[in-house]
């Protein structure tokens, strides 16, 4: 049986870095990708990518390894550099996937953020990676926060 939702598009791009500087770096002024946020006092550095699916932006997301507190989703493997892998699908679409992995017995679990309006669903795949479904459901209450 195949699921009811469909995957629109890459909403991210996540990774845990030991040089926060040179990799800011890198990804502005190397690659010319544009800042869009920055979060948890610094320790994650949001890049605009392009326009994503349903409103969403795609997004490269750096997260200092060093910090001491990880914030949002949790890293998926501490031997990876992956933090997580975010596809895009509707807000209805997110409920079906819901409903699909309740079924199938898969644990998910939701977060809400509501600094940029997305909403994620969150699975484990097999090796243990962090996959998000997000759905853009609100406008932003304040993203440079």
């Amino acid at each position: 049986m195949k699921p009811e939702f469909q995957v629109k598009g890459l909403s991210e791009i996540a990774i845990h870095t030991n040089n926060m500087a040179a990799m800011i770096a890198f990804y502005r002024d190397c690659l010319g990708l544009e800042p869009f946020a920055t979060r948890a006092s610094g320790t994650i550095e949001f890049f605009r990518i392009g326009d994503g699916f349903g409103g969403l932006t795609t997004v490269l997301a750096l997260f200092d390894a060093g910090a001491k507190k990880q914030v949002t989703s949790g890293r998926s493997d501490p031997a990876s550099s992956l933090h997580h892998i975010a596809l895009s699908v509707s807000r209805e679409e997110q409920d079906m996937a819901e409903r699909w992995f309740a079924e199938k017995g898969i644990e998910t679990r939701i977060e809400n953020f509501t600094w940029v309006g997305w909403r994620g669903l969150f699975v484990k795949d097999p090796d243990g990676n962090t996959v998000e479904l997000v759905a853009k459901v609100a406008e932003p209450s304040n993203p440079g926060d």
